[in-house]
């Protein structure tokens, strides 16, 4: 098969397109590169699979989805804490205004996407763990701007006959992870013997789930999702940031130096994925223990340090 997975250059965007590559499937990769973080560890990733160059809405996408099997879209512009403020604008560019144009092009084409939403969409949820079904009420503006996709994808669906599933991932971790999410500083900061900067008291707590598993549902959906529907990416084990940090010591061997920053704006509480439906239509489930992909996220950050 040939598909076309955006954001091929990031964090689950790289992972994605060489499970692809080494399932055999002809892969094509699209990035914008942009400087939301440092665009060389994006050029590390990119150096492994075949990357386009490319702002979404400057390339010819009809072209770019001819003869695909399928559309991955994870590209969008990340986090949280950045979508307040001016830089709204950015959020609203490279994720609504990104998303429309892959969704009508892949509407024209006749291919199916699946498109890379958030848990943020259901900000300080009701019932925990959360389903599929629970009302969407995200508190910061980068959710805002996943929900808006989302309800685009339904909106085009009706009109355009588009063929779309929607992934919400929650916490997603490992090698790569991008270096604004929390683990990723927590562990280079533990291999540097350098302070790191906690959000809040310790006690927000997390559906982490690790890269692997995040990637193997995303290929479940592309296969057996059902069109319009939505589909929980989470991991099985909920911990809090204390509970991490101590893991994260004791897989390492030394203290982690605690830095006290008030809780940032948009940061909801507690995330906690109900993955039953995943489980009865895709046949997924995550698979990886939270001590195992921590592990295997250490020993790519150590590395990193160790090599800098």
């Amino acid at each position: 098969m040939r598909y076309v997975v955006t954001g091929a250059a990031g964090f689950i965007g790289s992972h994605l397109a060489e499970t692809l590559q080494v399932a055999g499937h002809d892969v094509v990769g699209v990035d914008a590169f942009t400087d939301y973080y440092d665009v060389a560890r994006k050029r590390e990733n990119a150096a492994r699979v075949g990357v386009i160059d490319g702002d979404l809405l400057d390339l010819d996408l009809d072209a770019l989805l001819a003869g695909a099997a399928g559309v991955f879209h994870l590209a969008g512009q990340p986090g949280v804490r950045a979508s307040f403020g001016r830089d709204f604008e950015l959020y609203t560019r490279r994720n609504l205004l990104v998303s429309s144009a892959v969704f009508e092009a892949a509407a024209r084409a006749g291919v199916r996407v699946v498109f890379a939403s958030s848990s943020s969409v259901y900000g300080d949820a009701e019932t925990y763990p959360t389903p599929e079904d629970a009302p969407l009420r995200p508190i910061a503006p980068y959710g805002v701007t996943k929900a808006a996709c989302e309800q685009l994808a339904y909106a085009l669906a009706r009109t355009m006959g588009l063929d779309a599933v929607i992934l919400r991932y929650f916490t997603v971790y490992g090698p790569r992870q991008r270096p604004d999410m929390a683990l990723t500083p927590l562990l280079e900061a533990l291999a540097g013997g350098v302070p790191f900067r906690l959000f809040g008291d310790g006690s927000v707590a997390r559906s982490f789930t690790y890269v692997d598993d995040a990637v193997a549902g995303t290929i479940a959906a592309m296969a057996d999702g059902t069109a319009g529907e939505a589909y929980n990416v989470g991991g099985g084990e909920e911990a809090t940031m204390a509970d991490v940090i101590a893991l994260a010591e004791r897989i390492a061997g030394c203290r982690l130096e605690v830095e006290r920053a008030p809780a940032a704006p948009g940061d909801v509480r507690r995330t906690r994925a109900d993955v039953a439906k995943a489980a009865r239509e895709l046949g997924w489930a995550p698979a990886t223990a939270l001590e195992d992909g921590l592990q295997a996220h250490w020993e790519w950050a150590a590395a990193r340090v160790a090599a800098a």
